[in-house]
């Protein structure tokens, strides 16, 4: 079972029917309030994992944007002195900082959204620590009391009517959350004819930038 499903299961839990069955429910409430403690802690350690992968991936695309125009930058001044070789070797490596910086940006959109989610999660799961906490008390004093009673039939019909006022009642809500990875997808080119169609498809766009880029300079093809 993954972390946020456990998460989930927690969120889900009815107090007041774990009280019923439990044989030592003072003993229950301790290890549910444990459980949602690690929980926490393992859910709030995923987040700042997240965040730092989500930084890791924005430094590689600044990386690749940055290289970018400095590759440009040596392909103007190659083709001002008439280097058009140097000038498409520059262009070529612009071409391939472009494409890995769009690579990237994927990258950083997907992991953005992976850490909204496991905040959004995280607050969800505080906030139910927070009521559990604040009303573990009361739940095991209705609990005694109803004992006191003298008979189980008429200390779970107690529970039960009141369950709907009891405290835990917004452990009913859902938390639908699916955890997603963000993937860096590396395509390799085993056949021949495939990476020459491709070399191809990469010379002809550094042609044009380079005919583009003597346009702009106003230099002859």
């Amino acid at each position: 079972m993954g972390l946020l499903e456990r998460v989930s299961t927690l969120i889900r839990a009815n107090l007041n029917d774990m009280i019923d069955r439990a044989e030592d429910p003072e003993k229950m409430i301790k290890q549910v309030m444990m459980d949602m403690e690690n929980q926490y802690l393992q859910v709030k350690t995923q987040v700042a994992v997240s965040i730092a992968d989500q930084h890791m991936l924005e430094k590689k695309l600044r990386e690749n944007e940055d290289s970018g125009k400095d590759w440009m930058r040596k392909a103007e001044i190659a083709v001002d002195k008439g280097q058009d070789d140097l000038a498409r070797a520059a262009l070529d490596r612009f071409h391939t900082s472009q494409r890995l910086a769009l690579g990237y940006r994927e990258q950083v959109e997907d992991q953005r959204a992976q850490v909204e989610a496991l905040k959004s999660a995280l607050q969800k799961l505080e906030q139910k620590l927070d009521e559990a906490k604040s009303k573990r008390d009361l739940l095991l004093a209705r609990h005694r009391r109803s004992v006191a009673l003298g008979k189980a039939a008429r200390a779970q019909t107690a529970l039960g009517d009141n369950s709907k006022s009891a405290t835990f009642d917004r452990l009913k809500d859902r938390v639908h959350l699916s955890e997603a990875v963000a993937t860096a997808e590396v395509e390799l080119i085993t056949d021949d004819l495939g990476e020459k169609l491709i070399r191809l498809d990469r010379d002809n766009e550094v042609e044009r930038l380079l005919n583009d880029l003597k346009t702009r300079r106003g230099l002859p093809g």
